[in-house]
């Protein structure tokens, strides 16, 4: 095991893009890091020049408290697992799994064959030894893909975006045995993905990339509920967090559909800063109707006109149209592009209850949490409310 220390890491190419812009991260020994993003954020990247597959332009990559940047790949003793798995075709599982060890040369065949049927046993692998990997799954693959990173006794897994190949089950299935397979070796892992569940469910922390530069490194649970701008905000969670045009008077913030008290804290934070963003998850609204009177004391109730509603047997969304002013409209509009389209501002998702009686084409009264709400800087994208705590 290992600990991987990046420092101020920068990769440009020769016409002076920027891949990676100054990224700094510690992975601690044994610990489940995930680098995760939308496309061309720059985590494989990252991930490459971890490994050596990729020359570091500027900042130190140090492993295990030895500075790695001009270190070839076999020297840094790291075990990679592709996209692709990147298995040789002509050779039994058996055979891709051994063939690290038959190439350093440094083990006998009795030792070889341990640790192969070691970590074919670890991997469920045992009756598909002898066969060859157009003749398995697409999880199988990828298990014997994993297999051959356990037999060479490397410091650290490194993960690029192994499971995208795979559909939505198997997906669920691998995220499972990799969690599990790391944590019965405790060997430290860097996996990279632009799957935010993924990120959520696998990782002891998760570092946020954008544009090659590092946006936030938390816990997922810290993530989730202090994200540090609107692009964290607005990447990690499904349905996304929802973002409305604001005003804060006091105690008192103005949205499209009302006015809701939040706590003294929140709206101090953002006191005085005219036209803002608030940021509120869907699962902090509810039919006001099936809430109890407890509950509906720790929040705000508003009318809206609902448009569209999903049912989807545990649960409900209604979405409710409204229309942004230019000043939030084209922030949201560049945050809408890079995650993947989600209607950021057109439409307030709003999770109910699979029992709500909330229709279609009806007026509601909704319930919202107004101690969850989050207040951005329309310019910045900054959460003003990031430090406060929930009363």
């Amino acid at each position: 095991m290992a600990t991987i220390e990046m420092t101020n890491i920068v990769k440009k190419y020769g016409d002076g893009f920027a891949a990676v812009n100054d990224v700094s991260i510690d992975v601690q020994d044994g610990e489940f890091m995930i680098l995760v993003g939308p496309s061309g954020c720059g985590k494989s990247t990252l991930l490459r020049m971890i490994v050596g597959l990729e020359d570091i332009t500027s900042g130190d990559m140090v492993i295990d408290g030895r500075k790695v940047n001009d270190l070839a790949p076999r020297e840094r003793n790291l075990a990679m697992v592709f996209q692709n798995y990147a298995l040789y075709p002509h050779l039994t599982v058996y055979e891709n799994i051994a063939f690290p060890l038959r190439l350093a040369g440094t083990l006998s065949s009795s030792e070889i064959d341990s640790k192969v049927r070691e970590a074919s046993s670890t991997l469920e692998l045992d009756e598909h030894l002898q066969r060859k990997p157009g003749n398995l799954s697409g999880g199988q693959r990828q298990r014997v893909a994993m297999g051959r990173a356990i037999v060479r006794n490397a410091d650290a897994f490194l993960f690029d975006e192994p499971l995208s190949n795979l559909d939505a089950k198997l997906r669920g299935q691998m995220r499972t045995e990799i969690a599990r397979l790391q944590r019965r070796l405790g060997i430290t892992t860097v996996y990279v993905t632009h799957d935010q569940t993924e990120a959520m469910t696998l990782g002891d922390r998760v570092a946020v990339l954008r544009r090659g530069v590092l946006q936030q490194l938390a816990t997922p649970r810290e993530l989730y509920t202090r994200p540090v701008n609107l692009f964290v905000a607005g990447f990690i969670g499904s349905p996304p967090m929802n973002f409305l045009p604001a005003t804060v008077s006091g105690d008192q913030v103005e949205l499209p559909f009302g006015t809701i008290t939040v706590p003294a804290e929140k709206a101090r934070a953002a006191e005085g800063r005219g036209l803002l963003i608030a940021g509120i998850r869907p699962e902090h609204f509810e039919d006001a109707q099936v809430v109890d009177e407890e509950t509906r004391r720790r929040g705000s109730t508003f009318s809206a006109h609902v448009d569209v509603v999903e049912w989807l047997g545990h649960e409900a969304y209604a979405y409710i149209p409204f229309e942004a002013p230019p000043e939030v409209a084209e922030q949201l509009d560049q945050l809408e592009r890079e995650l993947d389209g989600e209607a950021m501002r057109t439409q307030l998702v709003v999770s109910l209850d699979a029992n709500s009686g909330i229709s279609k084409g009806e007026d509601a009264e909704i319930w919202v949490d107004s101690r969850e709400i989050h207040l951005f800087d329309p310019g910045t994208g900054e959460n003003l409310t990031a430090g406060t705590t929930t009363a």
